[in-house]
């Protein structure tokens, strides 16, 4: 690990000046996922800046009658803010199916938004990595690669995205806030976190300087049709191969709204809006889900040995529907 210095601002402002006046800076909450990558010299800041004094730890009501999640506010209290669990429960389950107690009690709102990929090629600095070191190659392509990505993909990089919080935000339409340099500006969930392209190393569009401040989730929240359903290798403690979060507004039997989002299978969650208008007017029945499963995974390409994840993903897409829809009891 190289040696770095360390500031601790107590107002957002400071925070702020002092990423942008110092090259190589980065913030640090929680750390759950920064630390792990400076231990590995991944990441190499030469700065740390210590947000954990600022203002952004609570959890309030919105005009527009959502919740404003505070970027501080620790993934544990979020999940289990009585508010959450009973708006937007669909976030609180993404969030416990993440990591584990010890890490959600400490792992932020905001560092969850910024965590990135487990790659193993990314993770080990002998390895080429386009996203680590642009332009060495991607040694997942052609080398083991079982838990990369099926959708979105390019040929500089097959990463994934970890989160399981994002897919649940993506799937809400959640709006992340920012403040920078050139003050504060919003950014829809679906165009924060990028595609790999030709530019893999840039995960978010987040301008330099600029600091998550919180998440702002609409008023519709889903509360009575949802689930989330992460299918993985073990039952705890690991990322997905393919989650689903999918929620449903229903009535007399007939879908009136539909959300699905992948996790596990993109760079970013993966949602198509126009696949799940397919199921608007029509009733809650596997037969009508099957077709959306199959366009929503339409174009996934597999690597190997990853290509089990293209039926995988189809299945458990249908099996979300149903566990949401109430067809199916949730597991």
């Amino acid at each position: 690990m190289n040696s770095f210095s360390y500031a601790r601002p107590d107002a957002i402002e400071i925070a702020v000046d002092d990423l942008a006046t110092h090259h190589g800076a980065k913030f640090i909450a929680g750390g759950t996922n920064l630390l792990d990558l400076m231990k590995e010299n991944v990441e190499r800041p030469n700065r740390l800046i210590d947000i954990n004094r600022l203002p952004l730890s609570t959890i309030e009501d919105t005009e527009d009658g959502g919740l404003r999640l505070g970027a501080l506010v620790t993934n544990a209290d979020t999940a289990y803010n009585e508010q959450v669990e009973k708006r937007y429960p669909l976030l609180s389950q993404a969030i416990l199916a993440g990591a584990s107690p010890q890490l959600r009690n400490m792992a932020t709102n905001g560092g969850n938004l910024f965590q990135r990929t487990r790659c193993y090629y990314f993770y080990d600095t002998a390895m080429p990595c386009n996203k680590r070191q642009p332009g060495s190659g991607c040694g997942a392509m052609n080398g083991y690669n079982r838990i990369h990505a099926i959708l979105g993909t390019s040929e500089s990089c097959i990463a994934t995205h970890p989160s399981d919080m994002c897919v649940a935000l993506r799937a809400l339409d959640a709006v992340v806030r920012v403040s920078g340099p050139s003050g504060e500006r919003t950014i829809p969930i679906a165009d924060f976190h990028r595609l790999p392209g030709h530019e893999p190393q840039y995960d978010n569009t987040i301008q330099p300087g600029e600091l998550v401040v919180a998440i702002d989730l609409p008023a519709k929240g889903f509360p009575e049709y949802h689930t989330y359903l992460k299918l993985r290798d073990r039952a705890s403690y690991a990322f997905a191969l393919v989650s689903v979060a999918a929620a449903l507004d229903m009535e007399d039997g007939q879908i009136t709204d539909a959300r699905i989002a992948l996790g596990g299978v993109a760079h970013k969650p993966w949602r198509k809006q126009e696949v799940e208008a397919m199921l608007i007017g029509k009733p809650a029945t596997k037969t009508n889900f099957q077709p959306v499963a199959e366009a929503l995974v339409e174009g996934a390409r597999g690597y190997g040995h990853n290509s089990f994840k293209i039926e995988l993903a189809k299945r458990a897409i249908v099996r979300a529907l149903e566990q949401a829809a109430k067809l199916e009891p949730t597991v």
